[in-house]
């Protein structure tokens, strides 16, 4: 009898925690990794910053990792995190690094003799597509295990990697090359190509539904827009009302680009004119419609996954509705924190529930009217 009551008071305790848990309130963090503007520390030292975002972009705390404490750390070119596992990832330029979201912990590390560059990873957490450094190749490693599965060659100065929602496609694309490649996630192997476009291919996004990549190509203020389905370039949309003009970083006007999660605009980056210009784009071509600026050169956009937040990389947090800058983010000296390697982790008690990405893509996965 003893025995049988211990048990249920065991089973009605364990049935509080849950409880306890469910009901316990999400927290929305927002984790940049730094150096995220090339190795410049004046922008937030190194590490992993993470701010409140619920509580005005209040900085929290500063996670230390091996790439951080580093004499001289190197430059920060990606990150990516999927809740499902608890694990966050991030690369330098020549080591791809595996976090414990509940922990801060390293789990393991891996430098493939081809560098590392801006990578991404499949929605059920299974593989991190991670480009060379500008080189020939993608390496596909076992998120879990660090294990290295698979390589691709292109051939394209391998540089930047989205996913789409579903996570059938992992689109590759190379600063060397005007074509966009497309990876099969179950095969890992190149399934087909898109382009060319006019020129060779820096930052882009891609629609929730993988028919449309919006795409910034050297010598462009603008974009271009890239039939995923049928393999062509629809439109080459160019910022009115501003001059090309020397930039400090990248070597082109434009890069860096994000779709709102509702794909209703499109905004796109201008480093010369310090700016970011938005597009509406529920027309076709999409119609330059405002122009905002920030406070230093912009190289990347990203947005919250409720829509509501622009994030560029001079740190600013915009208002999408309103277009006005509701907080600036700075670090626990009060330093002004750039970067172009962010993501948002939604948190409930130590648990992670949700996460973003550090490309803007598009979050609508039905066509509209279905």
């Amino acid at each position: 009898m003893c025995i049988r009551w211990l048990v249920l008071a065991l089973l009605a305790g364990l049935s509080f925690v849950v409880s306890v848990q469910a009901d316990e309130p999400v927290r929305r963090l927002l984790y940049v990794v730094t150096p995220g503007i090339r190795n410049y520390l004046e922008f937030g030292g190194a590490g992993i910053l993470v701010f409140d975002i619920d509580q005005g972009h209040r900085f929290v705390r500063r996670i230390e990792t091996p790439a951080s404490r580093e004499a001289m750390p190197d430059n920060i070119k990606g990150v990516c995190a999927v809740a499902g596992t608890g694990r966050l990832y991030f690369t330098t330029r020549s080591k791809l690094y595996c976090l414990d979201l509940t922990t801060d912990r390293i789990v393991w590390e891996r430098a493939p003799a081809e560098g590392t560059d801006r990578m991404s990873i499949t929605p059920d957490g299974r593989f991190v597509y991670v480009p060379s450094l500008e080189k020939e190749t993608w390496n596909v490693f076992d998120a879990g295990s660090g294990e290295r599965l698979a390589q691709l060659e292109t051939n394209s100065g391998a540089h930047n990697t989205v996913v789409s929602r579903d996570g059938r496609w992992m689109y590759l694309g190379g600063l060397k090359s005007p074509f966009l490649f497309i990876a099969d996630t179950q095969t890992h192997q190149i399934a087909r190509k898109a382009g060319p476009l006019s020129a060779s291919i820096r930052p882009f996004t891609v629609n929730g539904t993988s028919t449309r990549a919006y795409v910034c190509v050297n010598d462009l203020l603008g974009f271009e827009v890239l039939d995923l389905v049928g393999g062509t370039r629809l439109h080459r949309v160019t910022v009115e009302g501003f001059q090309q003009g020397p930039v400090k970083r990248h070597g082109c006007p434009s890069h860096g680009i994000g779709l709102t999660p509702d794909e209703r605009e499109v905004w796109v980056v201008d480093a010369a004119n310090q700016r970011l210009h938005i597009f509406d784009n529920t027309v076709s071509p999409p119609k330059q419609r405002a122009s905002l600026p920030v406070r230093e050169q912009p190289g990347w956009i990203t947005f919250s996954l409720d829509g509501r937040l622009a994030y560029p990389s001079t740190g600013e947090v915009i208002d999408v509705a309103t277009r006005e800058t509701v907080a600036r983010l700075t670090d626990e000296q009060g330093r002004e924190v750039h970067s172009e390697k962010m993501v948002e982790i939604h948190f409930r008690g130590k648990e992670p529930v949700a996460t973003g990405d550090q490309f803007g893509v598009g979050r609508v996965t039905k066509p509209e009217g279905e």
